[in-house]
Parts: C-alpha cells; structure tokens; sequence
C-alpha cells in the first residue's frame, strides 16, 4: 500500500477527510438495477454483473452510481462508492417538492417532472422513484416519455434536477426581489 497515490483508505474505501467521517452514516442508497452481462472467450462465457445505485441523504443531495464485476456484491459496492463520488445539491421548496416544472433528456430516455401539492406524494415509475425518494421529495408528478432504460431514465432526472433553479436564484440574476418573480403570495404580511 506504500504506492497509493489517492491518500490513505479505511475500512470501508472511504479517503479520510473525504466528505467527513459523519457524512457517510446518514446516506440512503437504493439498487436501481442490476444486469448480467457475458463476455465470450475461448472456452465459453464469462458472466459478469452491472449494477445501477442511487444514493442519497433525503435533506437534498443525491447521486447515480454504476459499477461492474464478477460478483453482484461486489459490483453493488463499486456503484454505491460511485455514487457517493458524483452527490449533486438540489433545492427544494418547503423541502418535500421542486420549485418548477421541468423536462430532462438523456439519450433517447425523456422525463417531465411536474411540482405537485402537499399530500400528492411520489408519482414516478421504478428509476425516477428511487432516485425521488433517495433525494427527500415528498411530492412529484413524473411521466417517463421514450427509453424506459434505467440507465437513460436516471441520468435524465438528473439532467432536469441539475436544471432547477431556485427563485432566489433567479431573483439574484435579475436583480429583483423574490417577490416580484414569484407574484403576489396568499399570506401578506399585515
């Protein structure tokens, strides 16, 4: 181990200093999906496993992860570290729904996510629910629209979700207040 040009390693494969110690406990993960593939050889087939995980802290930040090897644990174990490399932030209002209706593409693979009302809860087909609840959303209307690759489908809301942006965000970009982006809301403050 002398050579290790990535730092030192724990137990778990985790760099110190890495995200903190603390950061890893709380995080959720979800196997998306797992697929056998075979490489043909002299004398036959070798099977190998590829794995699709989403992992998340349900406050937020999610992250897609895949990994291959010749064993599924092992392949799971290498998607997840994966994941956990490649966390995005995404705001949420009143931290259970998206601020804004939006569209994502990856490849063939189209979703449409829709902010939803209080009490609607998470209406995603397989892929985009795993990643929905790894993320903290409570409320979500999806529609998968072409590939129903999971692969596609999960890089796709993570194309939309990259493309939220918060209205204090906007408001900032614009130089107005959040206000005047956002229109007049029910509760004034008198």
């Amino acid at each position: 181990m002398a050579g290790n040009q990535r730092g030192e390693r724990n137990e778990r494969g985790a760099e110190r200093g890495e995200r903190g110690e603390r950061g890893e406990s709380d995080l959720v993960d979800k196997l998306v999906s797992i697929n056998r593939v075979a490489k043909v050889v002299k004398g036959g087939r070798r099977f190998g496993f590829a794995a699709l995980v989403v992992v998340g802290d349900q406050k937020g930040r999610v992250g897609y992860g895949s990994g291959k090897a010749r064993e599924v644990p092992e392949a799971i174990r290498k998607a997840t570290e994966h994941a956990k490399r490649n966390m995005i932030r995404v705001n949420l209002r009143e931290g259970r729904t998206l601020h804004h209706d939006i569209e994502g593409r990856h490849g063939a693979g189209k979703v449409v996510l829709r902010a939803a009302p209080a009490g609607t809860g998470i209406i995603a087909g397989g892929p985009m629910r795993a990643v929905f609840e790894t993320l903290g959303v409570a409320d979500v209307v999806t529609k998968s629209i072409g590939s129903s690759n999971p692969h596609n489908m999960v890089k796709a809301t993570f194309v939309a979700l990259q493309g939220l942006n918060a209205p204090r965000h906007i408001a900032a970009k614009r130089g107005k207040k959040v206000g005047d982006i956002l229109g007049r809301r029910p509760e004034t403050e008198e």
